[in-house]
């Protein structure tokens, strides 16, 4: 088998293309008037870089919280920017007309419904959201925190301990968790390198 030689500047590439999307989909919301929270590892990255942006995780593709009824809306705006609707294992989800990439697409997470059947929690509202400096709102920390722990993938403990590296989940947090969370967070804390 061949391997193709590292390359440096294909990372930066892949970076900057999230970055771009994330941008992109922002605008187009934005300008449809379509309440929305970005969520997910962006979502973290975000607050951690608030912190301490040397602590900063990549991720390659972008979240979003939206409310149900806001569907339809958000969909045409995200079309009309050159994404195309897919569903993929009963996520719904838009991805790039030329590539069809669903690993590095837009993730639609509906508000106030849980993520999966067995999740106990549902997902926040869109309202839990604050705007950074630059314009795009990001979801809240607490709900944040919650939809992470509540989620616990491998991926999901790791943007947990990288929250807990820059001292964002503080004890003032933890005692709005409800009581399942917090056991999770517990869990995490006591198993960290």
């Amino acid at each position: 088998m061949v391997r193709a030689t590292p390359d440096f500047s294909a990372h930066v590439r892949a970076v900057k293309r999230v970055e771009r999307l994330l941008r992109k989909v922002a605008k187009a919301l934005d300008d449809a008037l379509i309440p929305y929270a970005i969520v997910g590892g962006n979502a973290v990255a975000i607050w951690v870089a608030s912190v301490d942006d040397a602590a900063v995780r990549a991720t390659k593709d972008v979240d979003v919280l939206l409310r149900r009824q806001d569907f339809p809306g958000a969909a045409a705006a995200l079309t009309g920017i050159g994404l195309m609707h897919v569903e993929v294992l009963g996520v719904s989800m838009f991805v790039d007309r030329r590539t069809r990439n669903a690993k590095c697409g837009v993730h639609i997470v509906f508000a106030d419904e849980r993520v999966r059947p067995d999740h106990k929690h549902a997902a926040p509202d869109v309202g839990q959201r604050v705007c950074g400096r630059n314009g795009i709102a990001v979801v809240d920390l607490l709900p944040l925190v919650c939809m992470k722990l509540q989620a616990f993938r491998a991926i999901d403990r790791v943007h947990i301990e990288d929250l807990l590296a820059v001292d964002l989940i503080d004890a003032a947090l933890i005692r709005k968790l409800p009581r399942d969370l917090a056991a999770r967070l517990r869990e995490i804390k006591n198993t960290q390198r």
